[in-house]
Formats: C-alpha cells, sequence, structure tokens
C-alpha cells in the first residue's frame, strides 16, 4: 500500500465511475454493508459520472446511493451507477450545496451530526474529522476536485486490507492508503 495511518480506514481514490464501482461492488460481495462505505466526489462528478444514464441499464445501488442526498434518490430513474447508488442508497448521504460534495457513509452521519458548524474547515476538514490524516486529505481533496471518486471503509481484516489493495491497484484505483 502507498501509505498506512493509524485511523483504521482504507481509502482509495478512482478516475472514472467503471473502476468505482467495481471497488464498490466488490466491497459489497465481500461483505460490507452499504453503510460500512464512505463514497466522496463532487456534485459536477457526479453529473458527469451518472447525469446521463437512462433506463436501458437499470439502476445500480451505488448510481443511487449519490443521489439521495440530492433529494433525487432512485425517484430519478435509469442507470445512476453502483456509486451513485452507494451514496444515495444508504440513507446517509449528504448534499453539501456550500462545498459542491456529494458524501455517503458514516462519513456524512458524522457530518450531518455535525451540523453546519463542522463544515467550516470544508473538504479538508471533513475528511480530517472522518480519520484521515490531513496530508492524505490534501491529496484526495484535488483529486476530488479534479472529478475523481473517494471510496473509504474500514477492512474487517488484514486479510481483507491486503485483498483490496491488489484488488483496487488492478482496477485503477490510485493513492490507496491504510
Amino acid at each position: 500500500m502507498d501509505k498506512r495511518d493509524n485511523s483504521g480506514m482504507m481509502t482509495a481514490m478512482f478516475r472514472d465511475r467503471e473502476s468505482a464501482e467495481r471497488a464498490y461492488n466488490e466491497l459489497r460481495a465481500r461483505g460490507y454493508d452499504k453503510d460500512d462505505i464512505n463514497v466522496v466526489m463532487t456534485d459536477k462528478a457526479r453529473e458527469r459520472h451518472f447525469g446521463d444514464d437512462d433506463d436501458e441499464r437499470g439502476d445500480t445501488e451505488l448510481g443511487n446511493k449519490s443521489l439521495e442526498g440530492t433529494g433525487a434518490g432512485s425517484a430519478i430513474g435509469g442507470t445512476l451507477g453502483a456509486i451513485v447508488g452507494a451514496v444515495a442508497a444508504i440513507g446517509t448521504s449528504v448534499a453539501i450545496p456550500g462545498l459542491g460534495l456529494v458524501i455517503a457513509g458514516p462519513l456524512a452521519a458524522g457530518l450531518a451530526g455535525a451540523g453546519a458548524g463542522g463544515l467550516t474547515g470544508g473538504l479538508i476538514g471533513a475528511l480530517v474529522g472522518a480519520g484521515i490524516p490531513e496530508e492524505r486529505a490534501k491529496v484526495y481533496e484535488t483529486g476530488i476536485k479534479e472529478g475523481n471518486i473517494v471510496l473509504g471503509f474500514k477492512p474487517h481484516s488484514s486479510e481483507d486490507a491486503r485483498y483490496f489493495e491488489t484488488h483496487f491497484q488492478k482496477h485503477r484505483g490510485e493513492h490507496i492508503y491504510y
């Protein structure tokens, strides 16, 4: 892995919808609940990666997840991708207009609990508040602003961490940390 820290959270950044969905779906297949997986992207990235889907491909969990915080949820219809599904499906997703972000997972729940005052640190503050070291949060902030998607979760075991490190690398994951 690129780096290790003590947050216990494994994170990786993906430049495209396909690789992010593959990673998300693999997490789900290995027993991770949708509520265990953090998904962070800008609202513009959500629109770019998932906004032009139509009914012919069908909804996916990750696609629906990112829309939930926008009030759209799966009611929008169409294939919205597993990542957007992750953001919409989990029940704890937050659209943050001031920052232009869509966040889902335990991180969203923490932000919602912190209220607007918890967002004054911007994206870096949100990531650091989730236990991600500031150095790593800065790398992710840059990538997220460029339209990338960041996934984060707490591995159930060191075996899972090794498995996902390999899986993420194989599927174009970048800046993989644990």
